[in-house]
């Protein structure tokens, strides 16, 4: 009897602590999609693509490749590449400049709701654009120079991805949002669960031990080692609902969870969005190897400037 009140009490704190960080992301999820839509059916995607369209030339791309890029900044990886493969037809591009895009496209994507998550970790919009549309482009401009000194990868792309037909209809819009929405709520409920879990067992500590020289590179706790993992493997909006959490009970100090986030919007996902650029053609060496080198550089540069800072100082100078 004494042990099934246990377990009923445990699964009601599970279900309140996994509500918790849900409805907060809810709060910060929902507002962000409606406008994001909105602003396509007003032309905001057209109108940012005409701002980029000159920058793709330095990074040796077409200027309409600048639509793709919107498109994915605006939304996520799946639509700009829907729009990729719609203008690719028609153009002929290697495997360098889809290599190109692609780091671009995996650096700077779906920012309005990815954004607005990282805001509620405390990393500011200013922040979060300049990193990732900033080193979306500082990346994509340093893999270009490369791979023109070399003359490498100067081959006709293959594209092995086609992009599946969906109705434009508002309805078939709001029912495969909601169906991401609730999928969220499934995986936090997991990912909470198989976190405790590896608590329970002494495995955290295992983990933490095994990726102590990563997150030393980083100067990063080893408290924030599994929402560094989970971000990584399956996501920002994953990671960061976990870090919340994490940084209300405080496990994690403020400034671990700045350089955590601000590494996770670099290059989170790295399977999925990896394996979704390497469809349309391009180089694995640049869009896994290289979007991971850069975003270890960008942190370790990162975390030696406001090293000697406190958590305070950080808070209020660097993520206002």
């Amino acid at each position: 009897m004494l042990s099934r009140v246990i377990l009923v009490q445990g699964v009601k704190t599970l279900f309140i602590d996994v509500w918790r960080v849900y409805f907060t992301l809810l709060k910060v999820m929902v507002p962000a999609i409606i406008a994001v839509k909105l602003l396509d059916m007003m032309g905001g995607t057209q109108w940012l693509a005409m701002v980029l369209a000159p920058l793709m030339d330095l990074v040796g791309l077409p200027e309409k490749m600048g639509l793709v890029w919107a498109t994915a900044m605006l939304t996520n990886i799946y639509t700009g590449m829907a729009v990729f493969f719609d203008l690719a037809k028609h153009e002929s591009l290697t495997v360098a400049q889809v290599s190109v895009l692609g780091t671009m496209m995996l650096l700077a994507h779906a920012l309005p709701i990815e954004g607005a998550v990282a805001k509620l970790t405390g990393v500011s919009w200013r922040v979060t654009l300049a990193l990732r549309i900033g080193g979306g482009l500082i990346l994509a401009i340093i893999v270009h120079q490369i791979y023109q000194f070399g003359n490498w990868q100067q081959q006709p792309a293959v594209f092995v991805w086609q992009p599946v037909v969906t109705s434009p209809s508002l309805l078939d819009w709001g029912i495969s949002q909601l169906t991401m929405l609730i999928t969220i709520f499934f995986m936090i409920t997991a990912l909470t669960i198989f976190l405790r879990l590896l608590r329970w067992c002494g495995v955290e500590k295992l983990i933490q031990i095994l990726l102590s020289p990563f997150l030393k590179a980083l100067s990063v706790g080893k408290e924030a080692t599994n929402v560094c993992v989970i971000g990584l493997t399956l996501g920002l909006s994953y990671g960061a609902g976990l870090l919340i959490d994490e940084a209300r009970t405080g496990h994690i100090n403020k400034r671990d969870i700045f350089l955590v986030v601000c590494f996770l919007g670099l290059t989170h996902s790295v399977i999925e969005d990896t394996l979704l650029i390497l469809l349309l053609g391009a180089d694995i060496m640049a869009v896994l190897w290289g979007r991971l080198l850069f975003a270890l550089a960008v942190i370790v540069i990162l975390s030696r400037c406001i090293k000697q800072e406190s958590t305070q100082e950080l808070c209020t100078k660097e993520v206002s």
